[in-house]
């Protein structure tokens, strides 16, 4: 076998090198999540009323958690500023399920698993471009196992799912998905 000059070596090297640069920058994507759709040069501020609790079983800590977290992810992942009312961003949500419905069922007749879901309706309106307005529903689930008892996993599940509707809701309103 042959061996190759220094030269050539090093051509080869650096030649692979450029091919693999080449490569990484052709093939990289860039996504923007960060208010992404959002034209700050109209929109200016968002207003988010506090959250109704509607659903037929009510557990008093959710409204409350629900409005602070909905808020922090806009402040956090937006410019605009939250204003008591009139923004011109407006959304209005209400929690219209809270609901525990037994999946697979066991040899013994009892579920074996359990799912545990939110339903919120949201009504937002987009002062600025009324077209984007919307009124609709948005659910998350979650399930568990029947080794385990509702109240011993509500709060971590409830945070999964308040986690899950609050990014389809940002994801519906400002980045337009």
């Amino acid at each position: 076998m042959a061996l190759m000059s220094r030269g050539a070596l090093r051509s080869l090297k650096i030649a692979t090198l450029g091919l693999l640069m080449a490569l990484v920058c052709a093939c990289s994507i860039s996504y923007k999540f960060n208010g992404g759709s959002l034209d700050y040069t109209r929109i200016k501020s968002i207003s988010i009323s506090e959250v109704y609790n509607r659903a037929p079983i009510i557990y008093p800590p959710l409204a409350a958690n629900f409005t602070e977290q909905l808020k922090d992810f806009y402040t956090s992942r937006t410019r605009l500023e939250q204003v008591a009312r009139a923004g011109d961003l407006e959304l209005e949500c209400t929690i219209t399920g809270y609901d525990l419905t037994p999946m697979a069922v066991s040899d013994d007749n009892y579920a074996s698993r359990t799912v545990f879901t939110v339903t919120m309706q949201v009504k937002y309106t987009n002062n600025v471009d009324e077209k984007e307005s919307f009124d609709r529903s948005f659910k998350a689930h979650r399930d568990f196992d029947r080794n385990q008892t509702f109240v011993s996993v509500q709060d971590q599940l409830l945070e999964e799912i308040i986690e899950d509707l609050i990014k389809q809701i940002y994801n519906a309103t400002v980045e337009n998905w």
